[in-house]
Parts: C-alpha cells; structure tokens; sequence
C-alpha cells in the first residue's frame, strides 16, 4: 500500500451565510491543488510633492486588507492524477458551478455574497470574501462544453466589524487605556508602549499627578489618556 501521509492535502473552502462563520457552511475542496499562491499586502500612501523640492512627502493614509489570489483547474478529460474523486465523474460546467455557489452566490437572506474561510496546508488559514473571479476556457468537446477550465480568484480578508473595534479599543491612543503598574515598571517605556512616543512621558506623569517619573511603586493605577502630541 502507498504512504500517502506526506500528500499534501486539499486546498479547500468553507462558505458561511453570516460574519460569524458559525452554523451551516458550504464546503469546495479544489480538485488539483493550486501550483503557487499569493499574498498581497498594501499599505495606501498619500504622495505630496512640495513645489521647490526634490523629494515627495509621503504620509500614511490606511492600510489596505490583505489579499490572496489562487488560480487551480478544473478538467473534464479523466487524465490529470490525483484528481479529487468528487469531481472526476463530473461535467466541467457542474465543477465550477459548485465552486461559484460555495464563493460569489449572492445571499438574498444577507444581501450579499458568503463569507469564507481558505484552509490549505500549514500556511494558509483566511477568513475572507471574494474580490474577483476569472475563469479561462480551453479545450472543447464537439458540441462546444469545455473540457478545462482555469479559475484564478482574488479573496480579501475579513474581520467582523465587531472584532475590528475591539482591537482598535487595545491599540488606540485617542482612547484612554488603564493599567496597574507592577514592580520595575518605567514610565517611559510604557509611554512608548502605549503612544509610540517616550517622550510624552512629562504630560503622562501630569496626568497621573506623579512627582517622581524615575520610580513608580507597584500597584499604582495608572491612566494613559488621549495626548495632542502637538502639546507636548
């Protein structure tokens, strides 16, 4: 009997009606594993170019979500090894109606398409929904249905809402965040932590109505508030 223990398994695609990836799922597992896969990080920067000057003034604007492109095919000709059992016996045209059901058909209960998570290997888990679709055509029986299809598809990843306003709340500085000091804490590091600026460290030490800003005892609630750094 063959080991297949080191086979890599399936790329596959769990599809969910609601942002919470709970309940019912829709699953597509790609026939032939994708040969490579992308991802894309992209930070949005706005480029000023100062009249007079050399150099542009670039400044951070956002960042964009990251994205995932997989291309994989779709074959009807019963030759390529390996093919996922499922899908062998299987017109092209059903296969890749099965995979647009699992990722763009539109929820009318949601208005809008699924939610989905891509588990393929130890290097990709993404929660996601999809950005756009291509499917290529080659290859045709006598009647005109095709016999190969290549599907390359553009996921961007998703956090509920909910989620993303809780780790906007952690990391925040126009939030007030608190903290209990414990013993060889120092104020700036923590200003640093927290502002990404040590020093700011005089008005957060005001704030706290600290007369010694070298030692602080443990056990001290400390309050990091809001800071116009243009004060400081």
């Amino acid at each position: 009997m063959a080991d297949n223990s080191k086979t890599l398994a399936k790329l596959t695609i769990y599809s969910f009606e609601d942002n919470t990836f709970k309940g019912k799922s829709l699953e597509f597992i790609t026939p032939i594993n994708p040969e490579t896969f992308t991802k894309t990080s992209h930070i949005e920067l706005d480029k000023i170019q100062t009249h007079g000057k050399p150099s542009n003034d670039i400044k951070y604007n956002s960042t964009a979500p990251e994205e995932l492109k997989i291309e994989f095919t779709l074959d009807g000709t019963k030759t390529m090894e390996g093919y996922f059992k499922k899908y062998f016996e299987m017109e092209v045209s059903d296969q890749l109606a099965e995979f647009t059901k699992c990722v763009y058909q539109y929820k009318g209960e949601t208005h809008r398409p699924r939610f989905l998570i891509i588990i393929w290997g130890s290097e990709v888990r993404f929660s996601c929904v999809l950005s756009h679709m291509d499917v290529s055509y080659s290859l045709f029986k006598p009647n005109g249905n095709p016999l190969r299809v290549k599907v390359s598809a553009t996921f961007i990843k998703y956090q509920a809402p909910e989620d993303a306003i809780k780790e906007y709340r952690l990391s925040s500085t126009d939030l007030t965040h608190y903290k209990i000091s414990k013993q060889g804490d120092r104020l700036d590091i923590l200003t640093n932590k927290i502002y990404s600026d040590p020093n700011l460290l005089l008005q957060l030490a005001r704030a706290n109505n600290m007369g010694n800003i070298k030692k602080i005892k443990a056990g001290i609630d400390l309050f990091f508030p809001p800071i116009n750094k243009n004060e400081a």
